[in-house]
C-alpha cells in the first residue's frame, strides 16, 4: 500500500499508447533462428572450429580487473616466435594475432607460448586441395578421424590460491602495523633529504 500524502498512481498514458508497447513473444522463435544460424556458421567453417580463432590469457587493465583472467585480442609476435610458429602463417591455422599488446611480464608470456604449444600440438591441418598434400598437413589418418570442435575449446581457468594457516605468536600479537606503515611513508618521503645531507657531510669530510 502506497504510505504518505502522495498523489494517487496512474499511468500517464497518450492517445495511441498501444502502437508504443513493445512485447517480447518472439523469443522462442529468436532462439530457434539463433540456434539454425549457429548450425549453418559450423558447417560453413567446417573443419574449423565454431568458436573462432584461439585467443591469448591476458589481465584485466584497472585495479578492479586485473586479477581476472579474460581472452585477449590475439596473440603478440613475440609469443608467436618463442612458440616457432610465423606470423604470416599463424592466421591460416585458427591463431589470432595482436602486432600492438606487448608482453609486460615473463610469467603470461610463457603461459601464452605453452598456450600456443598445446594448440600446435593438437591441430590437425587439412589440405586445401584434396588431392595436394603440401608440407605440414597432417596425415591422411588424423584427417579421417577429426571432428570439429564444438563450443569453447581450451578454455582459461584461474586458479585457486591455497592459503596457508600460521599460528599466530605473541610478537604478531603486539605488532603494530599502523605504526610501521606510518614510519616507512616518512622514510621514503625523507630520502631525498637524508641523501643530501650525508653528501654534504662527506664533503665536508674530505675538506
Amino acid at each position: 500500500m502506497v504510505k504518505h500524502n502522495n498523489v494517487v498512481p496512474n499511468g500517464h498514458f497518450k492517445k495511441h499508447w498501444q502502437n508504443y508497447v513493445k512485447t517480447w513473444f518472439n523469443q522462442p522463435a529468436r532462439k530457434t533462428r539463433r540456434r539454425i544460424a549457429r548450425q549453418k556458421k559450423a558447417v560453413k567453417i567446417f573443419p574449423r572450429p565454431t568458436a573462432g580463432p584461439l585467443r591469448p590469457i591476458v589481465h584485466g587493465q584497472t585495479l578492479k580487473y586485473n586479477m581476472k583472467l579474460r581472452a585477449g585480442r590475439g596473440f603478440t609476435l613475440e609469443e608467436l616466435k618463442a612458440a616457432g610458429i610465423p606470423k604470416k602463417l599463424a592466421p591460416t591455422i585458427g591463431i589470432s594475432v595482436d602486432h600492438r599488446r606487448k608482453n609486460r611480464s615473463l610469467e603470461s608470456l610463457q603461459a601464452n607460448v605453452q598456450r600456443l604449444k598445446a594448440y600446435k600440438a593438437k591441430l590437425v591441418v587439412f589440405p586445401r586441395r584434396a588431392r595436394k598434400v603440401k608440407a605440414g598437413d597432417s596425415a591422411p589418418e588424423e584427417l579421417a578421424t577429426a571432428t570439429q570442435v564444438q563450443g569453447p575449446y581450451m578454455p582459461i581457468t584461474l586458479e585457486k590460491t591455497t592459503v596457508e594457516l600460521v599460528k599466530v605468536s605473541q610478537v604478531m600479537k603486539f605488532f603494530k602495523a599502523c605504526n610501521k606503515v606510518r614510519v616507512e611513508r616518512m622514510n621514503s618521503s625523507h630520502v631525498g633529504a637524508r641523501l643530501k645531507k650525508a653528501a654534504e657531510a662527506e664533503k665536508e669530510e674530505k675538506k
